[in-house]
């Protein structure tokens, strides 16, 4: 049975979903062993699941295998959930050479093939400049919408949740310190399973509360995975050469969450704790929303809310307090938002910053943007021209929206309307996943535009057939709405 460790705010959503569908929680939090009231195991994880530092979507990394296992069940979840594989995941050894070491805390580094990593000076022994090499390997990989380069260090370890084995680290030792981390230290000593020479062993906080038996199998897999680490990096030149990848022995995807996934999110938790409507959402929003959200939950669960009849997956959206928590956390009138303008691909592009001149308790609001002159506007074929101003109409879930350009005497130049996924409005940014087919209007004529990208699209799995329908059939609407 494939087990997981699971960490960040979809955890508890995760954990019931992961668990219904086969699959071993293990190293579970405090929390998450109250709120199944169940005795999760503290085994070593063949895959981990983190939530990204944006709150978008999770991390999932660990053995080839067990990894597509998890994600198979994640895509799944609804129709705008998307994943993407890492052709630079966790624990990959590459030779790299440093192309820019400017100021700041780090050096860029060429990965090869178009690949870019961060190194920290603080990790490296000695002066940093451009043009040297290091054999790295990827300690904190980076998802394909962040503009952040993976960081790597000049090292190999192994980890398995349980304890790493290191070449940077010399004898036993435990995180934490005090009698329990002693205790740690002593028990290696018993176990059947030898550290490898040149490598030294750290227990980690999650061996707090195992048995021998558990640090053996822990110390026996990580001993395995160096072993097969060692195994493919025999062949490779004793010093650093070209930049290139040397070894990938585990895998990373990337599986990031539309509003709908969210909502399903919510439907899996509510299965097991008190969950309010747009739960995920509402903590994907802003760091602080969470303590409100908990909260709020905490309160609801004290006056004894029975969420037992849920059914699984489902999704509660009509319900969501969009007014509450955006006049709590934003966005609102006089805000400035960006907006991140999603590709199926994975990657994010921002399309600037606007005011927002108009807000309403119901979901919608404006955004208006000055436009620079020269070229003209993608699609509609009109020259854009220094006073223009861009007033895009945004609504939360709504898988369109329109961007009506006007001159600077407010005469409209054209109306373009962007196809995605369904829209959220967090306190800085706009968020969806652009679904390529659009529709147009200038002069009064009616026109959509770029189906044979969608097409594309799907026949390159970027879009799913099921996605790819409901974008078509939007679109073909927006165009009857707009040809009345």
């Amino acid at each position: 049975m494939t087990t997981a460790r699971v960490r960040g705010i979809y955890t508890t959503a995760l954990t019931r979903l992961l668990n219904a569908n086969g699959l071993e929680i293990v190293q579970a939090s405090e929390p998450i062993r109250e709120r199944f009231d169940d005795e999760f195991a503290a085994a070593p994880a063949d895959v981990r699941l983190e939530t990204t530092r944006d709150r978008q979507g999770v991390e999932v990394s660990g053995d080839p295998e067990a990894v597509a296992d998890v994600v198979g069940e994640l895509e799944n979840l609804a129709i705008d959930a998307f994943r993407w594989a890492d052709d630079a995941p966790r624990g990959a050894v590459f030779d790299a050479e440093v192309i820019d070491a400017g100021g700041g805390s780090g050096a860029t580094v060429d990965l090869g093939d178009g690949r870019r990593g961060y190194l920290k000076y603080d990790d490296v022994d000695g002066y940093v400049d451009e043009g040297n090499r290091y054999r790295v390997q990827i300690v904190e990989p980076t998802p394909p919408w962040d503009d952040d380069e993976p960081r790597v260090r000049p090292t190999l370890a192994v980890e398995s949740g349980l304890c790493t084995l290191s070449r940077d680290r010399t004898g036993v030792s435990a995180v934490g310190g005090g009698e329990r981390a002693s205790e740690l230290v002593g028990m290696t000593d018993l176990l059947s399973t030898d550290v490898p020479d040149g490598w030294g062993l750290r227990w980690e906080h999650a061996a707090a509360d195992v048995d021998l038996e558990a640090m053996n199998a822990a110390l026996e897999r990580a001993v395995d995975r160096v072993e097969a680490l060692e195994d493919v990096l025999s062949d490779a030149p004793a010093e650093p050469g070209d930049p290139g990848r040397l070894a990938a022995p585990r895998r990373t995807d990337w599986c990031w969450f539309g509003r709908e996934s969210r909502f399903a999110l919510d439907g899996y938790r509510r299965q097991v704790e008190t969950t309010m409507p747009g739960h995920h959402r509402t903590k994907a929003a802003d760091r602080a929303a969470s303590a409100a959200v908990d909260f709020a939950e905490a309160v609801c669960g004290s006056l004894g809310e029975d969420n037992s009849d849920e059914d699984e997956g489902e999704t509660d959206t009509d319900e969501f307090p969009f007014a509450a928590v955006a006049r709590q956390f934003g966005p609102t009138e006089g805000d400035r938002l960006e907006i991140g303008h999603g590709k199926p691909d994975g990657r994010r592009i921002s399309l600037g910053y606007g005011d927002v001149t108009e807000w309403d308790a119901d979901g919608s609001l404006t955004l208006e943007r000055s436009m620079r002159g020269g070229g003209t506007y993608d699609a509609l074929g009109v020259p854009k021209e220094e006073g223009d101003v861009a007033v895009t109409k945004f609504r939360e879930g709504r898988w369109w929206y329109p961007t009506t350009y006007k001159d600077a005497d407010g005469a409209a130049k054209g109306t373009y309307v962007n196809i995605c996924t369904p829209v959220e409005l967090f306190p800085d940014a706009v968020r969806y996943v652009d679904l390529y087919i659009d529709v147009i209007r200038v002069d009064g004529e009616v026109e959509i535009v770029d189906e044979d990208e969608l097409e594309d699209a799907v026949d390159k799995g970027l879009v799913s057939e099921e996605l790819g329908d409901k974008a078509t059939n939007v679109a073909e609407a927006v165009k009857r709405a707009l040809s009345k």
